[in-house]
């Protein structure tokens, strides 16, 4: 009998959106860690960013809290994983790419989204969809023409196993 290809491969999707989670790994804030990768048509990431404070803020001297006065918490000085792929970015354009993230984005990494020219954004989590920032981030993109989509869970988990490549 010849031997028959994998049938339980990654999709493009999951690959995508792997990576993404796996960026997110890298966050060190206490309560949320997103991850974003970017794509372009060919299918090749072209740019991985987590949520986390700029290079040179280190993370000893900023606060992690998430309410409070507005400069003791971490609202004013982290990066969300959007921007940082943006500016990770590998490529000159990001025109038609697309953007796979946990968390669907906010206002502000909308803009930065549509600025780049990314078309489209796939994201896992719409748990803030009520919220002033989502509701403007949802408008912005259908007014930019900027697709959304969630995305679409088929495997509950993908393993990473150091032992056995």
């Amino acid at each position: 009998m010849p031997l028959q290809k994998r049938s339980s491969y990654l999709t493009w999707d999951e690959y995508f959106m792997g990576v993404a989670l796996l960026s997110a790994k890298r966050s060190k804030d206490p309560s949320t860690q997103v991850g974003a990768c970017i794509v372009n048509s060919k299918n090749k990431i072209v740019g991985v960013g987590y949520n986390g404070f700029p290079i040179g803020c280190s993370d000893e001297d900023f606060p992690w809290a998430r309410q409070g006065c507005f400069l003791e918490t971490k609202y004013p000085y982290v990066c969300h994983a959007e921007l940082n792929a943006v500016i990770n970015k590998i490529s000159v354009e990001l025109d038609d790419c697309r953007i796979y993230v946990g968390l669907f984005p906010c206002n502000e990494c909308a803009k930065v989204i549509i600025q780049s020219g990314i078309k489209e954004v796939i994201y896992l989590s719409d748990k803030y969809s009520q919220t002033d920032q989502t509701i403007a981030a949802k408008k912005m993109f259908d007014s930019a023409h900027v697709r959304y989509r969630k995305f679409e869970v088929t495997k509950k988990n993908i393993v990473i196993d150091f032992e056995n490549p």
